[in-house]
């Protein structure tokens, strides 16, 4: 199914690398021809009302609804990165409570093809809101990292699949299929020390199955070596060129154990470049 309709959650503080990631998941929407919707949310925050002097100096500061100003900004990046790209949009704006913002970005997520996620590094709300999209909103994530900013691409030519014979990263590669189908090079990577038959009669099998939907992959392992494997994937994408990382999320199989180990949460808490993830 095509990529035709998209969703941006727009959270959090108008900081410069936000505003800059805006504009690249913008960018992506535009490449994929998709409509891209953009909610921004504001937390409604109760502040007890403080005691001033008369004297006081921070009696004469006027302070605005905590959020709407950032809210405001958020969206007129938005707006001008949309204008700037052609492409069609829609744009929504609301005020709820804090600890309801991710349950409704996931419910809103369910009414696109996918969702781009703007991250910020090793940042604890960002991976709560990516965690509760994943398991509450039934669609893929695409997310963007802020600190790879400069060398991120809208275009995904080289595309790299984290497979580890499990259903959710079968569920990842359907997902990602119209983007498998764009990309110029396609690789299978498995992250395995003991490169055991069963490994690469998975691996060579995806590669068949994806040349059925005109994908011509490749299929290659490499060794952890002790390290993380979130860490291995992202070496290995940085070091190869990998415009995007296709993946599954939270899983466990007995195949799992052997080769994959907790790469989701390194994945979520700094994504080596853009991660189409799906659970």
């Amino acid at each position: 199914m095509p990529l035709k309709d998209v969703f941006l959650p727009l959270v959090g503080q108008p900081r410069g690398p936000a505003l800059a990631a805006i504009e690249k998941c913008v960018a992506v929407a535009a490449d994929l021809g998709a409509r891209i919707t953009a909610l921004a949310l504001e937390e409604d925050v109760f502040v007890r009302p403080k005691v001033l002097l008369p004297d006081d100096p921070d009696a004469a500061v006027a302070t605005g609804p905590l959020g709407a100003d950032d809210m405001q900004h958020l969206l007129n990046a938005f707006t001008d990165a949309a204008a700037r790209a052609n492409v069609r949009t829609q744009s929504r704006s609301g005020k709820v409570p804090a600890d309801q913002i991710a349950s409704i970005l996931a419910e809103q997520a369910r009414f696109s093809d996918l969702t781009l996620v703007p991250v910020k590094p090793h940042d604890s709300r960002t991976e709560h809101i990516v965690e509760t999209l994943l398991f509450e909103s039934g669609r893929p994530l695409l997310l963007c990292p802020e600190q790879h900013l400069d060398v991120l691409r809208p275009e995904f030519e080289n595309v790299m699949i984290a497979w580890d014979h499990s259903a959710r990263a079968a569920r990842a590669v359907g997902d990602a299929m119209p983007i498998l189908q764009a990309a110029a090079s396609v690789r299978v990577m498995t992250v395995a020390d003991d490169t055991a038959d069963a490994i690469v009669q998975s691996g060579t099998t995806l590669v068949d199955h994806l040349s059925e939907h005109g994908v011509q992959a490749s299929f290659e392992t490499t060794k952890g070596g002790g390290s993380s494997i979130g860490k291995v994937l992202g070496s290995w994408a940085s070091s190869h060129g990998i415009d995007a990382i296709v993946m599954g999320a939270y899983h466990h199989s007995r195949l799992n154990e052997i080769v994959w180990g907790g790469v989701t949460k390194t994945v979520i808490g700094q994504p080596p470049c853009w991660v189409m993830i799906s659970h």
